[in-house]
């Protein structure tokens, strides 16, 4: 066994748009999203050890538990792998951008470079529906039930992140979807050479979940509202089941000048700035 820590950046995982085509007979729902990833989120570091334990630190690690339910304890039991982690949380739990399928995918990478060996056929879509996007993390087109991914190029930008500090189970907005055999993306994602040319594609298509959200947690509405009132803002939408939102822009400035204006009219809620990442 290696003797090395090593550290794995956890992204936080944005769905720029997110069609829900089906439902299998399982349960399982059928989706078809475009996947981006930021230059925010949870930093896991990995050190040898006999067994597996995880300490929890950062601004959000009181808020998840420390046991075996633990996503990344549950990597680690799956890989089969033992390892003292550390996990440093910065992106909210529950919050629509893939905070614990990141930690996961982070805990996977980190024990195959610890072991040496290979991450398990399966075990990531098996931890979870957005666990292999998040292991790739680089951006894609995911469809199935999270098991499809189709490389794809985005253009360089900016992104900012607002989550008003309010959780939305997943279950309840999949519960409140009217329907679920909406249309799916086009067949062939375009070339975007900018910022500009990405978002107006975006504003053809849809996040199927937002809706219910926003029944379920109205103050979805004044986040993507604080959002679209920045300038620079190209487009903003709804992140995965929420209640995260974001947008687009072009480079830092704007984008770090609109982080500081939410945070300062909303100082409870949590906002972040970051790169997209290629």
């Amino acid at each position: 066994m290696a003797t090395e820590t090593f550290t794995e950046f956890a992204p936080a995982k944005v769905n720029l748009c997110l069609h829900v085509t089906g439902q299998r007979a399982d349960g399982y729902h059928l989706l078809d999203s475009l996947v981006a990833f930021a230059g925010i989120g949870d930093r896991l570091v990995a050190r040898p050890a006999s067994t597996a334990s995880l300490t929890l630190a950062g601004p959000f690690g009181a808020d998840l538990p420390a046991g075996p339910d633990n996503l990344v304890l549950r990597a680690a039991a799956g890989f089969g792998a033992a390892a003292a982690f550390t996990l440093d949380k910065h992106l909210p739990p529950a919050s629509g951008i893939g905070g614990g399928s990141a930690d996961a995918a982070a805990a996977l990478r980190a024990l195959a470079r610890l072991t040496g060996k290979a991450i398990p056929d399966g075990l990531a879509l098996r931890l979870g529906a957005d666990v292999p996007v998040c292991l790739a993390a680089r951006p894609a087109r995911m469809s199935g039930v999270g098991e499809v991914l189709d490389p794809v190029a985005l253009p360089q930008g900016w992104i900012v992140l607002a989550n008003p500090r309010v959780e939305v189970p997943t279950p309840a907005v999949f519960r409140a979807l009217a329907r679920k055999d909406n249309p799916a993306l086009p067949g062939t994602m375009p070339h975007w050479p900018d910022m500009a040319a990405l978002a107006a594609w975006l504003a053809t298509q849809r996040n199927d979940l937002e809706a219910p959200a926003l029944a379920i947690a109205p103050v979805i509405a004044q986040v993507l509202a604080a959002l679209r009132a920045q300038e620079g803002t190209r487009i903003a939408r709804m992140s995965g089941s929420g209640a995260t939102c974001f947008a687009l822009f072009d480079d830092e400035a704007p984008a770090r000048a609109a982080e500081r204006a939410i945070a300062a009219a909303q100082p409870g809620w949590w906002v972040a700035a970051g790169a997209l990442l290629a």
